[in-house]
């Protein structure tokens, strides 16, 4: 787990998740990620957050398998 959200919003940090997998020696990575309202549909904002970590991580030579709504 890397971050937990409130009932609306949840602070994602692109570095922050790169780092982690940095720690883990990690060499690809999948994203899951809980919407609350039941809607898995990504919104606007999920989809710009895991384009930026994709990009933040593909510099690192780490790969991004997926993003997954739940």
């Amino acid at each position: 787990m890397q971050q937990v959200g409130t009932v609306d919003h949840m602070a994602v940090y692109s570095r922050e998740i790169v780092r982690r997998a940095l720690e883990l020696s990690s060499t690809a990575i999948i994203l899951v990620y809980n919407h609350r309202s039941g809607d898995p549909a990504p919104s606007q904002a999920d989809i710009g957050m895991t384009r930026e970590v994709i990009d933040v991580a593909k510099a690192m030579g780490i790969v991004v398998h997926n993003h997954v709504t739940i």
